[in-house]
Protein backbone atom coordinates (compact mmCIF):
# COMPACT_ATOMS: atom_id res chain seq x y z
CA UNK A 1 0.00 0.00 0.00
CA UNK A 2 1.24 3.22 -0.78
CA UNK A 3 2.64 5.58 1.75
CA UNK A 4 0.34 9.12 2.55
CA UNK A 5 1.70 12.08 0.93
CA UNK A 6 2.37 14.93 3.01
CA UNK A 7 1.07 18.10 0.96
CA UNK A 8 4.13 20.92 1.52
CA UNK A 9 2.05 23.53 -0.44
CA UNK A 10 -0.90 22.91 1.59
CA UNK A 11 0.43 23.03 4.78
CA UNK A 12 2.45 26.08 3.68
CA UNK A 13 -0.77 27.83 2.12
CA UNK A 14 -2.14 27.34 5.82
CA UNK A 15 0.74 28.68 7.49
CA UNK A 16 0.38 31.58 4.99
CA UNK A 17 -2.96 32.65 5.83
CA UNK A 18 -2.36 32.67 9.56
CA UNK A 19 0.97 34.87 8.61
CA UNK A 20 -1.68 37.25 6.79
CA UNK A 21 -3.50 37.63 9.55
CA UNK A 22 -0.64 38.58 11.69
CA UNK A 23 0.00 41.44 8.72
CA UNK A 24 -3.11 42.63 9.15
CA UNK A 25 -3.12 43.09 12.95
CA UNK A 26 -0.02 45.21 12.51
CA UNK A 27 -0.89 47.35 9.84
CA UNK A 28 -3.66 48.17 12.01
CA UNK A 29 -0.77 49.79 14.28
CA UNK A 30 0.73 51.37 11.57
CA UNK A 31 3.34 48.77 10.96
CA UNK A 32 4.01 47.33 7.78
CA UNK A 33 6.66 43.95 7.98
CA UNK A 34 9.84 44.83 5.47
CA UNK A 35 12.08 42.23 4.54
CA UNK A 36 15.17 43.23 2.42
CA UNK A 37 16.99 40.26 0.50
CA UNK A 38 20.22 41.01 -0.83
CA UNK A 39 21.51 38.74 -3.92
CA UNK A 40 25.54 38.57 -4.65
CA UNK A 41 26.50 37.58 -8.18
CA UNK A 42 24.18 35.92 -10.35
CA UNK A 43 23.63 32.64 -9.51
CA UNK A 44 20.12 31.54 -11.33
CA UNK A 45 19.01 29.30 -8.50
CA UNK A 46 19.92 32.16 -6.10
CA UNK A 47 17.92 34.62 -8.33
CA UNK A 48 14.55 32.39 -8.53
CA UNK A 49 14.54 31.70 -4.92
CA UNK A 50 14.20 35.22 -4.48
CA UNK A 51 12.23 36.29 -6.77
CA UNK A 52 9.72 33.71 -4.87
CA UNK A 53 10.16 34.43 -1.61
CA UNK A 54 9.55 38.40 -2.78
CA UNK A 55 6.19 37.44 -4.32
CA UNK A 56 5.13 35.69 -1.82
CA UNK A 57 5.88 38.75 0.79
CA UNK A 58 3.64 40.80 -1.75
CA UNK A 59 0.85 38.35 -1.38
CA UNK A 60 0.61 38.50 2.32
CA UNK A 61 1.25 42.08 2.66
CA UNK A 62 4.73 42.04 3.64
CA UNK A 63 6.84 44.71 2.43
CA UNK A 64 10.04 43.48 0.31
CA UNK A 65 12.89 44.65 -1.59
CA UNK A 66 16.03 42.98 -3.18
CA UNK A 67 19.58 44.57 -3.30
CA UNK A 68 21.70 43.02 -5.91
CA UNK A 69 25.11 43.41 -5.35
CA UNK A 70 27.66 42.84 -8.83
CA UNK A 71 29.86 39.40 -8.03
CA UNK A 72 32.93 41.51 -7.70
CA UNK A 73 32.04 43.28 -4.37
CA UNK A 74 34.17 43.41 -1.61
CA UNK A 75 32.96 42.17 1.77
CA UNK A 76 33.66 45.34 3.36
CA UNK A 77 30.92 46.42 1.06
CA UNK A 78 28.30 43.90 1.97
CA UNK A 79 28.92 44.36 5.99
CA UNK A 80 28.43 48.52 5.04
CA UNK A 81 25.27 47.54 3.58
CA UNK A 82 23.97 44.85 6.53
CA UNK A 83 25.08 48.08 8.72
CA UNK A 84 22.20 50.30 6.89
CA UNK A 85 19.76 47.97 7.21
CA UNK A 86 20.74 46.52 10.76
CA UNK A 87 20.31 51.00 11.47
CA UNK A 88 16.62 50.83 8.90
CA UNK A 89 13.75 50.66 11.35
CA UNK A 90 11.61 49.71 8.21
CA UNK A 91 13.22 47.05 7.58
CA UNK A 92 12.33 43.93 10.44
CA UNK A 93 14.23 40.98 8.26
CA UNK A 94 17.13 41.11 6.48
CA UNK A 95 18.11 37.85 4.34
CA UNK A 96 21.61 37.66 2.26
CA UNK A 97 21.03 34.72 -0.05
CA UNK A 98 23.42 31.85 0.21
CA UNK A 99 25.96 30.78 -1.51
CA UNK A 100 27.99 33.92 -1.53
CA UNK A 101 31.37 34.49 -3.68
CA UNK A 102 34.67 32.55 -2.75
CA UNK A 103 35.96 35.44 -1.43
CA UNK A 104 33.59 36.64 1.38
CA UNK A 105 32.55 35.04 3.91
CA UNK A 106 29.37 33.48 5.28
CA UNK A 107 30.34 33.20 8.66
CA UNK A 108 31.20 36.90 8.78
CA UNK A 109 28.56 38.32 7.06
CA UNK A 110 25.79 36.04 8.95
CA UNK A 111 26.72 37.30 12.41
CA UNK A 112 26.87 40.73 11.14
CA UNK A 113 23.13 40.59 10.75
CA UNK A 114 21.31 41.81 14.06
CA UNK A 115 20.06 39.11 15.31
CA UNK A 116 16.80 40.62 16.07
CA UNK A 117 16.71 40.66 11.96
CA UNK A 118 17.86 37.64 11.72
CA UNK A 119 14.86 35.88 10.03
CA UNK A 120 17.10 32.92 8.43
CA UNK A 121 18.15 32.13 11.61
CA UNK A 122 21.65 31.71 11.01
CA UNK A 123 23.05 34.46 13.90
CA UNK A 124 25.20 32.83 16.56
CA UNK A 125 22.76 34.35 18.79
CA UNK A 126 19.94 32.18 17.57
CA UNK A 127 21.60 29.17 16.54
CA UNK A 128 22.59 29.65 20.81
CA UNK A 129 19.30 30.13 21.79
CA UNK A 130 18.13 27.26 19.36
CA UNK A 131 20.52 24.57 21.38
CA UNK A 132 19.85 26.11 24.93
CA UNK A 133 16.01 25.45 24.02
CA UNK A 134 14.80 28.92 24.43
CA UNK A 135 12.20 29.85 22.10
CA UNK A 136 12.72 33.68 21.72
CA UNK A 137 14.87 33.81 18.38
CA UNK A 138 14.58 32.56 15.02
CA UNK A 139 14.71 29.24 13.74
CA UNK A 140 16.33 28.54 10.80
CA UNK A 141 13.34 27.93 7.96
CA UNK A 142 13.55 25.00 6.62
CA UNK A 143 14.00 22.50 9.90
CA UNK A 144 11.45 24.73 11.37
CA UNK A 145 9.60 23.89 8.51
CA UNK A 146 9.85 20.39 8.90
CA UNK A 147 8.97 20.77 11.81
CA UNK A 148 5.54 22.14 11.11
CA UNK A 149 4.62 19.48 8.55
CA UNK A 150 5.69 16.57 11.11
CA UNK A 151 3.02 18.84 13.84
CA UNK A 152 0.44 19.23 11.51
CA UNK A 153 0.92 15.68 9.16
CA UNK A 154 -0.06 14.27 12.83
CA UNK A 155 2.91 12.72 13.27
CA UNK A 156 3.94 12.01 16.98
CA UNK A 157 7.84 12.96 18.31
CA UNK A 158 7.25 12.18 21.91
CA UNK A 159 9.82 9.60 22.39
CA UNK A 160 10.07 8.66 18.82
CA UNK A 161 13.23 6.84 16.99
CA UNK A 162 14.49 9.55 14.08
CA UNK A 163 17.29 9.79 12.37
CA UNK A 164 18.39 12.92 10.75
CA UNK A 165 20.66 12.22 7.50
CA UNK A 166 23.15 15.04 6.80
CA UNK A 167 24.95 17.37 9.36
CA UNK A 168 25.07 20.47 7.57
CA UNK A 169 24.47 23.82 9.99
CA UNK A 170 21.29 24.59 7.77
CA UNK A 171 19.31 21.92 8.07
CA UNK A 172 20.74 18.76 10.43
CA UNK A 173 22.40 20.26 13.39
CA UNK A 174 18.85 22.82 13.83
CA UNK A 175 16.64 19.84 13.29
CA UNK A 176 18.30 17.31 15.73
CA UNK A 177 18.43 21.08 18.10
CA UNK A 178 14.40 21.21 17.20
CA UNK A 179 13.59 17.61 17.86
CA UNK A 180 15.73 16.95 21.32
CA UNK A 181 13.78 19.84 23.57
CA UNK A 182 12.03 19.56 26.36
CA UNK A 183 9.06 20.43 24.46
CA UNK A 184 5.36 19.07 23.37
CA UNK A 185 5.78 18.17 19.52
CA UNK A 186 9.73 17.52 20.28
CA UNK A 187 11.11 14.94 23.04
CA UNK A 188 12.78 12.49 20.20
CA UNK A 189 15.48 10.47 20.60
CA UNK A 190 17.75 11.63 17.40
CA UNK A 191 20.03 9.95 15.51
CA UNK A 192 22.28 12.08 13.89
CA UNK A 193 23.92 10.36 10.47
CA UNK A 194 26.40 12.05 8.11
CA UNK A 195 29.20 10.71 5.61
CA UNK A 196 31.62 9.22 7.71
CA UNK A 197 28.91 7.52 9.90
CA UNK A 198 28.76 3.51 10.00
CA UNK A 199 25.86 1.12 9.92
CA UNK A 200 23.71 3.83 8.34
CA UNK A 201 21.02 1.24 6.98
CA UNK A 202 20.75 -0.23 10.49
CA UNK A 203 20.24 3.03 12.31
CA UNK A 204 17.41 3.84 9.28
CA UNK A 205 15.89 0.79 9.71
CA UNK A 206 15.31 1.77 13.52
CA UNK A 207 13.72 4.91 12.74
CA UNK A 208 10.01 5.71 13.21
CA UNK A 209 11.00 9.23 10.90
CA UNK A 210 13.37 9.63 8.67
CA UNK A 211 14.91 13.36 7.82
CA UNK A 212 16.97 13.05 4.74
CA UNK A 213 19.24 16.52 4.17
CA UNK A 214 22.60 14.33 2.90
CA UNK A 215 22.95 15.80 -0.52
CA UNK A 216 22.86 12.83 -2.61
CA UNK A 217 20.05 11.77 -4.90
CA UNK A 218 18.02 8.75 -4.20
CA UNK A 219 20.22 8.19 -1.32
CA UNK A 220 17.08 6.72 0.86
CA UNK A 221 16.55 3.02 -0.33
CA UNK A 222 13.31 1.22 0.65
CA UNK A 223 15.49 -0.98 2.25
CA UNK A 224 16.60 1.18 4.45
CA UNK A 225 13.28 2.46 5.79
CA UNK A 226 10.85 0.56 8.11
CA UNK A 227 7.38 -0.11 7.24
CA UNK A 228 5.05 2.64 8.05
CA UNK A 229 7.74 5.12 9.03
CA UNK A 230 7.34 8.81 7.83
CA UNK A 231 10.16 10.12 5.51
CA UNK A 232 10.93 13.42 5.22
CA UNK A 233 12.88 14.48 2.24
CA UNK A 234 15.05 17.52 2.21
CA UNK A 235 17.34 17.08 -0.64
CA UNK A 236 17.31 19.05 -3.99
CA UNK A 237 19.88 17.21 -6.38
CA UNK A 238 20.69 17.60 -10.16
CA UNK A 239 21.09 14.10 -12.28
CA UNK A 240 21.26 14.64 -15.97
CA UNK A 241 18.41 14.01 -17.91
CA UNK A 242 18.71 14.28 -21.94
CA UNK A 243 14.77 14.75 -22.30
CA UNK A 244 14.87 17.92 -20.45
CA UNK A 245 15.44 20.92 -21.95
CA UNK A 246 18.20 22.22 -19.53
CA UNK A 247 19.80 18.95 -19.35
CA UNK A 248 18.96 17.83 -15.87
CA UNK A 249 15.94 17.68 -13.65
CA UNK A 250 16.14 18.06 -9.79
CA UNK A 251 15.32 14.71 -7.35
CA UNK A 252 15.08 14.51 -3.83
CA UNK A 253 17.63 12.31 -1.37
CA UNK A 254 15.16 10.11 -1.08
CA UNK A 255 13.75 6.95 -4.19
CA UNK A 256 10.46 8.31 -3.65
CA UNK A 257 8.48 5.58 -5.88
CA UNK A 258 10.63 2.64 -4.00
CA UNK A 259 10.11 4.15 -0.53
CA UNK A 260 6.43 4.98 -0.75
CA UNK A 261 5.69 1.78 -0.81
CA UNK A 262 7.23 0.88 2.31
CA UNK A 263 6.71 4.53 4.09
CA UNK A 264 3.60 5.05 6.22
CA UNK A 265 3.83 8.63 5.36
CA UNK A 266 6.28 10.57 2.62
CA UNK A 267 6.97 14.17 1.46
CA UNK A 268 7.01 14.37 -2.28
CA UNK A 269 9.90 16.28 -3.60
CA UNK A 270 9.06 18.74 -5.07
CA UNK A 271 6.24 20.24 -3.36
CA UNK A 272 7.35 18.73 0.16
CA UNK A 273 9.74 20.75 2.22
CA UNK A 274 10.06 23.74 -0.23
CA UNK A 275 7.43 25.40 0.49
CA UNK A 276 7.51 25.62 4.08
CA UNK A 277 10.76 27.18 4.01
CA UNK A 278 9.24 30.19 2.64
CA UNK A 279 6.16 29.74 4.81
CA UNK A 280 8.39 30.20 7.39
CA UNK A 281 10.75 32.59 6.67
CA UNK A 282 7.56 34.90 6.09
CA UNK A 283 6.27 33.88 9.64
CA UNK A 284 9.63 34.75 10.83
CA UNK A 285 9.95 37.91 9.21
CA UNK A 286 6.64 39.11 10.92
CA UNK A 287 7.42 37.56 14.24
CA UNK A 288 10.40 40.49 13.80
CA UNK A 289 7.98 43.27 13.51
CA UNK A 290 5.93 42.28 16.32
CA UNK A 291 8.39 42.28 18.20
CA UNK A 292 9.72 45.37 17.40
CA UNK A 293 6.39 46.46 17.95
CA UNK A 294 6.51 45.88 21.16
Amino acid sequence: MAAQLIDGRKIAEQIHLETKLRVEKLKIKGIVPGITFIRVGEDPASQAYVRMKGKKAAEIGIHSDTIVLSENTKQEELLALIDRLNADTNVHGILVQAPLPAHISETVVFSYVNPHKDVDGFHPINVGKLMLGENNGFRPCTPAGVHELLIRSGVPTEGAEVVVLGRGNIVGKPMTSILIQKFKNANATVTLLHSRSKNIEAHCQRADIIIAAMGFAHFVKASMVKPGATVIDVGVNRIEDKNDPRGYRLVGDVDFEAVSQVAGKITPNPGGVGPMTIALLMSNTVQAAEAWAH
